[in-house]
């Protein structure tokens, strides 16, 4: 590449650098100043210094118990079942494997906060439908209380956990069928294949999803806030937000367990990218090999009937509760006393502040998802394209706020940007930046998995025969990377949408978004009207990957045209 070239790369990667590690270690300045402060937590730069809140902190063991155990408990059920799972639709001949696994991600897109509210309204102890149906066929008091931290650790797992399932699956699919087929030639059974062959050859991979979900569990708040605070069960999530509820805010307590959770958190994931960079349980070699599935005979039925149940009780009960609350003046599962109505979506879509908060959480997520696709497209070619030094650097600082749990990045952004002569906190500009920062490692991962497919010798073509940088990227690189692209774009709008951890701190009255407003009708008006803006928030999320499947097929079918043609 011609000289004038290389300093342009130089020149952008330095701004980049420069910009990312503002974006995302300045408020980390912030939160670790704050940490510090022994004097009036209102007064920022502290007059008083020390460490008497990580004291604290420490101190507190009843919090730190309660999180490391749903967290533990969350992920356990999690890899236990999505190891399962991916068994089934991987290795087995079941009918209907295509769909049963669309359905199974289904848990991802209604997000963990509505799916708490969903099984609020399910499995409440006085008004939950299950409950309800109980005492109505004879029964006394009720038969499940999700108000628990079984109950907390059980949503958990159901709408947090599906990362598991993709990540064991998707090395299932990689793994060399001749393998079990040896096994099973041997006189073993398909049980016994699966837990002496398959298990141990995933094992890496399945590791990892116990690691990077565990990680996941320890910073979740959704959950334990709707059903762990109302049988006030606290873990660190919750209690830090009670501490900035309080009044005088305990800004230093709460910063103080942000950065002890973001430590485990640290800790977690850098044992999760050592286990999965060890390599010694490579499956896949440069021989070809056609997945075979595996005839379960008579307990196909059974391997179904699992893989169905699950789809029921992560996806069709609580949607189902959702929907029908939504549509009633008062939620009730006994047909014969329903009132149903529109009042509530009536309600929801006239009151301004919820009519705004649904417009302006599809603006922010149309806004980052379009805007931030190309930028995190520049990081990535920059990373794994680029020769320009600083571009190991940049990797580092994208990938950070994965180790930072979303509501304690949250409060490190409250104190950044309270404490910058720039006015933007309580806007849009400022959820947007938020949004970007924290949404960095989804974008730049999903995209470069893409880069690292496409050929290095189709960029250097197009520079031998004269391409700038930019022409490159504009003629080459972008075209070739549009599936990827539209992937991650609804990726991006999705988790717009349903950000709660940071919205939650820096919203203010003229930036309201959908999250937090659910949130608010939750604590202060009826189930009802809060199920109508749950449907709400989940219909926008459903359309949006409806149509993200829709432009991929119609994309893919006019490729294979062309190549028809060609």
């Amino acid at each position: 590449m011609p000289a004038a070239g290389n300093r342009t790369q130089a020149f952008v990667t330095l701004i980049i650098l420069l910009v990312c590690g503002f974006l995302v270690l300045y408020p980390i300045f912030f939160l670790v100043t704050e940490s510090l402060n022994v004097g009036d937590p209102q007064i920022f730069p502290p007059e008083e210094l020390g460490l008497a809140n990580y004291l604290d902190s420490v101190l507190d063991w009843r919090v730190i118990g309660n999180t490391l155990r749903v967290a533990f408990s969350a992920t356990v059920i999690s890899v236990c079942v999505g190891f399962i799972l991916a068994w089934i639709l991987t290795r087995t001949k079941i009918p209907g494997r295509g769909l049963l696994e669309r359905l199974i991600e289904i848990p991802f897109y209604v997000t963990p906060l509505v799916g708490a509210l969903a099984w609020a309204i399910l499995a409440a102890p006085k008004s939950g439908f299950i409950n309800q149906a109980w005492v109505y066929f004879g029964g006394s008091g009720h038969i499940v209380d999700i108000y628990t931290p079984e109950g907390v650790a059980w949503v958990m797992a159901l709408f947090e956990g599906t990362v598991a399932f993709v990540m064991i699956s998707a090395a299932m699919k990689s793994m060399d069928p001749s393998l079990e087929e040896s096994s099973r030639v041997m006189g073993a059974g398909k049980l016994r294949t699966m837990f002496k062959v398959t298990l141990p050859l995933v094992f890496p991979a399945v590791m990892g999803a116990f690691i990077f979900v565990f990680a996941e569990m320890l910073g979740s708040f959704a959950a334990a806030l709707v059903l762990g605070i109302p049988g006030r069960f606290y873990v660190i999530t919750t209690a830090i937000w009670e501490l900035t509820l309080s009044y005088p805010p305990d800004y230093g307590r709460a910063a103080a367990l942000g950065i002890s959770l973001f430590a485990v958190m640290f800790a977690m994931l850098a044992l999760y990218r050592w286990i999965v960079r060890r390599g010694s349980y490579a499956t896949i070699s440069g021989k070809a090999f056609q997945p075979r599935l595996i005839d379960a005979g008579r307990s196909g039925w059974f391997l179904l009937g699992f893989c169905w149940l699950y789809v029921v009780v992560a996806v069709g009960l609580p949607l189902a509760a959702l929907v029908l609350t939504s549509f009633q003046r008062f939620a009730t599962v006994i047909m014969s006393q329903s009132e149903f109505t529109l009042a509530n979506y009536a309600t929801a879509l006239s009151l301004d502040s919820i009519r705004s908060a649904i417009g302006n959480s599809l603006l922010l997520g149309f806004g980052v998802a379009t805007i931030g696709v190309f930028l995190m497209l520049l990081l990535v070619w920059i990373i794994y394209r680029s020769r320009a030094p600083g571009r190991g650097a940049i990797e580092y600082i994208v990938m950070f706020p994965q180790a930072v749990p979303r509501m304690v990045f949250g409060l490190a952004l409250l104190w950044a940007w309270l404490n910058m002569p720039i006015p933007i906190y309580g806007t849009l500009w400022l959820l947007a930046i938020a949004y970007f920062t924290v949404l960095l490692p989804l974008g730049v991962r999903t995209l470069a998995g893409v880069v690292l497919q496409i050929d290095r010798s189709l960029e250097e073509c197009a520079r031998v025969c004269g391409a700038s940088w930019g022409q490159q990227l504009r003629t080459v690189t972008l075209p070739l990377m549009r599936p990827g692209m539209i992937s991650a774009w609804v990726l991006l709008f999705i988790a717009s949408v349903r950000e709660l951890g940071v919205s939650i701190y820096l919203m203010g009255p003229n930036s309201k978004v959908i999250a937090p407003a659910i949130v608010s009708s939750w604590s202060s008006s009826g189930t009802e009207l809060t199920a109508a803006m749950a449907v709400i928030q989940t219909g926008t999320v459903l359309i949006a990957v409806l149509c993200l499947f829709y432009v991929s097929r119609r994309y893919s079918s006019l490729n294979a045209e062309k190549g028809g043609q060609a």
